[in-house]
Order: structure tokens, then C-alpha cells, then sequence
């Protein structure tokens, strides 16, 4: 039993037949998965994918390498997608400070706002932190009061140190490929020490396939391969690991439990 917490099934022209996609993903066990938008059109795409199959619920939001595509009343837009009963988070935010150029001002705004708007739908986030992590940090510590209702670092790849301080927060921290690349080291270590009762798994499809199919386009159906390095990193069974990670995301995104399983 089987969640992906984080794919991106709303890049319609990667992945073909979308029927079949599905079907491979529910054959290998994923029951549920959340289908994250980076904009306000792709996150009415994941809106309406969610609306058509069981198996699919969806967060929205503008991530902070996509502020470009911002207009006037979007904020509202995203809003009004996320009254739908399979609209589980406010998604994916944060600051991406890896390109050149980038406007960190704007995007520290837009953080913020995003945060706000979560504390107003009273829903959780996924908060994106790519070559920002004081910032991030900072930001969610200057705007706790609008973690109420939770939140997750979404395909963490920090330092434990910068973990613990997500976790204090209560935050919920979770892992996607890179986790099973054989240079992790890092990460492997961060593995060990979160709660059992704040971790979560996901694949970033399609990004971050993990290692035995690192290079290839990544779908949920490889979400398996996140748990079972989860489980041998922590020394846990997988299966019992897996229910404790289903557990901890309907725990995070209270509207999963909305509908029954597929």
C-alpha cells in the first residue's frame, strides 16, 4: 500500500496515454497519489485529472521558478481550485535560487503570500527549497503563525542540522530519488533521524528517478524503489514503514480522507 505524495502527472504531453499510465501505477500498489501544480494552469489541470480518477488528488500553487507566468487575481484562482473536496494543499511554494538572475525579492513575496493563503483555506504546504536554505528557513520561522495547518519539505536534500530545525517547526520531511543515489551520503544520514510519525515518501515525477532507473522518465509507479531504501536506511520493515508514511500523509492532507481508496 503505497502513497506518492508528490508526482507532476499535469506535464500531459510526457507521458502519453494517461489511462494506461495509471493503470501500471495502481498494478504496482500506489493507491493514492497528489498531483502538484506549479502555476495556475497547470494546477487546474491537476485539479480536473483529480476530479476524473480515483486514484489522483492535487495541490496548487506558483513555485518560485514559475513567477513569471503570475497574473493579477491568480492567488484567487488558486483559491477557488482549492475549495474542490480533492484539493489537499497549497503547492508547490517556496525559493529557488539556483538560476541566474533570479528576482529573490519577488519570490520571497510570493512565499509569503502563498503561506498566507494556506493559513486562510486552512490547508498544509509544500514548500520547494532548492540553493535557499537560510532564507527558507528563515521565512517559514518569521511566518509561523501561518503553519497551523502543517506543511512538508518536498524532496528534502539538506543538511540534518537544517532538518531538525523543519522538524521543530512541525514540519513533515520527505524523500524522493536522491535518496537512492549512491552518492547520497548526506541524505542517508537526515533518513535516520526523522520521526517515524513526520515522514512521507514521493517520486517529483518526472523528475529524480531513482537509481536503478536514474536517466529515465520517473512516474509514481516507481515510488516502491523510494520506500524500500527508506526502510533499509532506518533498519524498518517496508511494509510497516509504508503504513506508517499512508498514515502520516492523511494525518498532513486531512482531505485525503475526503474519499475511500481506489
Amino acid at each position: 500500500m503505497y502513497i506518492d505524495t508528490h508526482a507532476h502527472l499535469n506535464y500531459e504531453e510526457k507521458y502519453g496515454d494517461e489511462a494506461a499510465l495509471l493503470a501500471h501505477i495502481r498494478a504496482v500498489g500506489v493507491e493514492k497519489i497528489i498531483d502538484v501544480g506549479w502555476n495556475y494552469t497547470s494546477s487546474a489541470y491537476a485539479a480536473k485529472q483529480a476530479q476524473a480518477n480515483s486514484c489522483l488528488w492535487f495541490a496548487a500553487g506558483f513555485h518560485p521558478s514559475n513567477l513569471e507566468d503570475f497574473r493579477e487575481g491568480d492567488f484567487e484562482k488558486i483559491a477557488a481550485l482549492l475549495a474542490a473536496p480533492k484539493g489537499v494543499a497549497v503547492g508547490e511554494i517556496g525559493l529557488d535560487y539556483h538560476y541566474e538572475n533570479t528576482d529573490e525579492s519577488a519570490q520571497k513575496r510570493a512565499f509569503c503570500a502563498q503561506l498566507e493563503l494556506a493559513h486562510a483555506l486552512c490547508l498544509p504546504v509544500i514548500i520547494h527549497s532548492r540553493d535557499a536554505a537560510a532564507d527558507t528557513l528563515q521565512i517559514l520561522k518569521d511566518n509561523r503563525r501561518y503553519l497551523d495547518c502543517g506543511g512538508v519539505m518536498h524532496c528534502f536534500s539538506g543538511s540534518e542540522e537544517t532538518a531538525k530545525e523543519y522538524l521543530k517547526l512541525g514540519l513533515y520531511i520527505s524523500f524522493a530519488g536522491p535518496v537512492t543515489f549512491k552518492n547520497a551520503r548526506r541524505l542517508d544520514e537526515v533518513a535516520k533521524i526523522v520521526p517515524s510519525e513526520r515522514i512521507l515518501a514521493e517520486t517529483d515525477s518526472p523528475y529524480l528517478a531513482p537509481e536503478p532507473l536514474r536517466g529515465t522518465l520517473n512516474t509514481p509507479a516507481n515510488v516502491p524503489f523510494i520506500y524500500k531504501k527508506l526502510a533499509q536506511l532506518r533498519g524498518e520493515d517496508e511494509e510497516e514503514l509504508a503504513q506508517k508514511i499512508y498514515k502520516n500523509a492523511h494525518t498532513l492532507f486531512t482531505k485525503l480522507n475526503n474519499h475511500g481508496k481506489i
